[in-house]
């Protein structure tokens, strides 16, 4: 397992829109009903909030079965497995949602801290960098078309499953795709199993794309494995396209103007 944890790619200005995109999201996770891990010897209170945190989810997180139809499904039903048996939630019904639109707020939503700090961790080593060279609205866009691409293509990969999926993980995966065509030599200090090691992009980025590809075989769906990587996958995909379509504006906009010469060769004389 490799976790990144510092790139060497030096910026030109301060990468506003993706420490604001760390903030919203961690802001909204604070406001989120709080998670529950388990229920294996909790109370009635603890059932409770887990049946307030499904039918958050429901209303606010996007569902396959909904983006494909375009149509809120009406009433969900959950129940939990508890120390004194299987106990169901009331049917939650949805209320003045509208399924394209739940994607955007999937977008900002976590299901623990696991899920939000690790997500946040990608996206500030990698998010910078590519905002750089593309510009601060240009990168806000390209990160929520890149995320609409993931959970749409997860949707179509899984069109009965009415299983809420959320978080920025499809999103964030556009930006290591992007990352990944323009800066495939920068050198990313990973921890591998215990052991800080300097690797190229292309050996961390395409070692994550390569795994997310490898769980499809057997748990590519989001009630299988609790993760999306389908998601991620198209998510991954998108950014490296688009970059791709981008590249020579990419690699070559900011070349020749001062500020290419301080990160890159140094201060004019020296």
């Amino acid at each position: 397992m490799v976790i990144p944890i510092h790139d060497e790619n030096p910026l030109r200005r301060r990468p506003i829109v993706t420490w604001s995109l760390i903030a919203v999201n961690i802001a909204v996770f604070l406001a989120e009903p709080s998670t529950v891990t388990h229920l294996g010897s909790h109370t009635a209170e603890t059932v409770r909030q887990a049946c307030h945190e499904a039918a958050f989810f429901d209303q606010h997180a996007a569902i396959p079965r909904e983006l494909i139809h375009n149509h809120v499904l009406g009433a969900h039903h959950h129940s939990f497995d508890t120390s004194l048996g299987t106990v169901d939630c009331p049917d939650i019904t949805e209320h003045g949602k509208i399924p394209f639109l739940s994607v955007l707020e999937a977008m900002f939503l976590h299901a623990s801290w696991a899920h939000l700090l690790g997500n946040m961790l990608y996206l500030l080593i990698f998010g910078n960098n590519v905002e750089d060279r593309m510009g601060r609205v240009p990168f806000l866009g390209f990160y929520v078309l890149c995320g609409y691409v993931a959970a749409y293509g997860f949707a179509l990969g899984n069109q009965d499953s009415t299983v809420a999926i959320l978080g920025a993980s499809g999103a964030i995966a556009g930006v290591l795709g992007a990352y990944l065509v323009v800066f495939p030599g920068a050198r990313v200090t990973s921890i591998l199993v215990v052991i800080p090691v300097r690797l190229p992009a292309w050996v961390v980025l395409g070692g994550w794309f390569l795994l997310q590809w490898a769980y499809l075989g057997g748990s590519g769906d989001a009630a299988g494995a609790g993760v999306a990587y389908l998601a991620h996958v198209y998510g991954f995909l998108a950014g490296a396209f688009i970059a791709l379509l981008l590249r020579r504006y990419l690699t070559t906009v900011r070349t020749h103007d001062p500020w290419h010469r301080v990160v890159h060769g140094g201060y004019p004389g020296r």
